[in-house]
């Protein structure tokens, strides 16, 4: 369903992204209009500080909401609702982030008020996604949320549009490009953790507080995301198995590149029959696999499908301008096509189950006492559980300690702490410390 009347837009936030979308909006104004097939007005823009958000990202302070160089939360507030109150008002972008109350009940409001919502609040769709998708249907309004996935890619559009002829088998790639940054700086340069981490953070790349970034948080939320959309599961955040690159060091680089490979911080999720197996997690990606030439803070998308075969998507994740385009894109495609225009996730019976769980190969670094005779034991009792081995490192003393690493033929996770017991039991003195296990992408 379209318009000829203007369509009107109003923004909430406008630091980095929701500035780049004013930008956005105000700069592309007719040709965003003739794809939209109607003219898209920004109505007011809400921010805590607004002549400085105007100066900063070039826009005139008459489209700011309130009155004075800054607003106070209460008057922030009484500006939201005299928007959300405004029946001329179509659609509202939300770039305030967070996913707490405050932000849930906010845009609650704005599709109760009637409105279409748009949002690059990946967190806020993970944890309550469910309930806000619910709340739309209700009221019979769209949730934009492109940006919300790796930035300026779009996989959201192209899993609704691209591949609905098409089957995905598995979805797999780098959605935090911190992360990746991070684990490029240190394979190409030998940078330990913390040096690469205080880079990316000069660069810009990571926050003074990364943990989302590293602790694989943020992936989370967005695998999350694309788990719902492309396998119909009805999982929460806290459902999935997340674990981040903190505990990298250089000897994990250097054994993947041993074996050809590098290490990457890997979203995965992958069904077979009614199951689908999922995880965030460090993994060594083979050289023939293309994620693993992704460096730097790119992110990608790699979708396994039935009839189509592999097809990657590569771009920028994060940025101003970058995540503006996403959000811009949602607008158009509203403008255009209404409630029509972008479908909730759907439900499927599949269910979650651990990445673990599921068969792959695997490389597992040992910390032993320096003695002969040891990579024998620990391949006895990888063979007792049935794990073929294929490729066993060399050895890298430290005084009294070797560390080598093993690569193995797909396995579970369960054959393997099964064989770390064995050793255990059988040898107690053998390993120095817990074993470490990296699924490898081939």
């Amino acid at each position: 369903m379209t318009s000829t009347s203007n369509f009107k837009i109003a923004i909430l936030g406008a630091g980095t992204v929701g500035g780049g979308v004013a930008r956005i909006l105000l700069e592309q104004s007719e040709a965003l209009g003739g794809r939209a097939a109607r003219t898209l007005e920004l109505a007011g823009i809400v921010d805590l500080f607004p002549a400085k958000c105007a100066a900063s990202h070039g826009i005139d302070r008459s489209l700011f909401c309130g009155d004075g160089d800054e607003l106070t939360p209460a008057q922030a507030k009484a500006e939201t609702d005299r928007l959300l109150a405004d029946p001329e008002i179509d659609l509202v972008v939300e770039t305030i982030g967070g996913s707490g109350d405050f932000i849930v009940g906010l845009t609650r409001s704005v599709l109760e008020s009637g409105k279409h919502l748009v949002t690059a609040n990946k967190a806020l769709l993970a944890k309550h996604g469910q309930g806000l998708f619910k709340a739309a249907a209700e009221n019979r309004k769209s949730i934009g949320f492109e940006a919300a996935v790796c930035g300026a890619i779009p996989i959201i559009k192209g899993i609704h549009e691209c591949f609905t002829g098409d089957e995905i088998i598995s979805i797999s790639g780098i959605f935090n490009g911190t992360s990746n940054y991070i684990m490029s700086k240190m394979e190409a340069e030998g940078q330990d953790f913390a040096t690469a981490l205080a880079a990316a953070q000069e660069k810009g790349y990571a926050e003074a507080d990364p943990s989302l970034d590293i602790n694989g948080g943020d992936a989370g939320h967005k695998l999350t995301i694309l788990l719902r959309m492309v396998f119909g599961l009805d999982l929460a955040f806290d459902d999935l198995e997340v674990a981040g690159i903190e505990a990298i060091d250089s000897d994990d680089v250097g054994f993947a590149d041993e074996m050809h490979g590098t290490v990457k911080l890997i979203c995965y999720g992958e069904r077979r029959g009614d199951d689908v197996f999922a995880a965030v997690g460090p993994a060594i990606v083979k050289r023939s696999n293309l994620l693993s030439k992704i460096d730097g803070a790119t992110n990608a998308v790699r979708l396994q499908n039935r009839y189509s075969d592999e097809n990657v998507l590569i771009g920028q994740g994060a940025g101003s301008l970058e995540t503006g385009s996403a959000i811009v894109s949602d607008i158009v495609f509203i403008a255009r096509y209404g409630d029509a225009a972008l479908r909730p996730p759907h439900r499927s019976s599949c269910k979650l189950r651990p990445l673990r769980e599921l068969e792959l190969p695997c490389n597992i670094v040992f910390e032993t006492a320096d003695m002969p005779g040891i990579t024998g034991i620990v391949c006895t009792a990888l063979g007792r559980q049935n794990i073929n081995i294929d490729t066993v490192s060399h050895n890298r003393h430290m005084r009294d300690n070797a560390l080598f690493a093993i690569a193995t033929m797909p396995c579970t996770m369960a054959q393997v702490q099964a064989a770390v017991r064995s050793i255990q039991g059988e040898h107690p003195n053998v390993l120095l410390s817990e074993p470490r296990v990296m699924p490898i992408l081939v």
